[in-house]
């Protein structure tokens, strides 16, 4: 499988999904929630409900070392925006792939110090991320 190959992100829905509806989420998936900062669309993967609250999630997938990592802030940024004016609830920002250099600093909450009013988003592992879905427990 070439770095540029993005079916990579096709095999990361084949799990997470899953484990959403598993978990008691209703899903719809590639949602626009508003405009990217700085100009475009901003479309999540996912938008998962269950009772009341509705969460964005967006997943990224590094199969290899490359440039998906450079774009994590940015994603963070665009998520708590799009939670701030359409009153989302939650975000996920969901890693997976062996390819992520910096996946610890990432989850580990190294970025919390750089960027600001990003709170209701987390950073979480894939592994994480499925089985807290699993549980109903995002």
């Amino acid at each position: 499988m070439s770095p540029r190959d993005t079916r990579t992100g096709g095999v990361l829905e084949a799990m997470v999904l899953p484990a959403l509806t598993r978990g008691g989420y209703t899903v719809r998936t590639h949602v626009a929630v508003g405009n990217r900062l700085g100009g475009g669309r901003h479309i999540v993967d996912a938008v998962a409900s269950q009772s009341e609250r509705k969460l964005l999630i967006s997943l990224k997938w590094q199969q290899v070392r490359g440039t998906a990592e450079q774009k994590v802030p940015f994603e963070i940024m665009c998520l708590a925006d799009a939670m701030e004016r359409e009153s989302y609830d939650g975000a996920y920002l969901v890693l997976g792939g062996e390819g992520w250099r910096r996946r610890h600093f990432f989850v580990g909450e190294g970025l919390k110090k750089y960027l600001k009013n990003t709170e209701g988003v987390e950073i979480v592992t894939l592994e994480s991320f499925v089985a807290r879905s699993n549980q109903g427990n995002l």
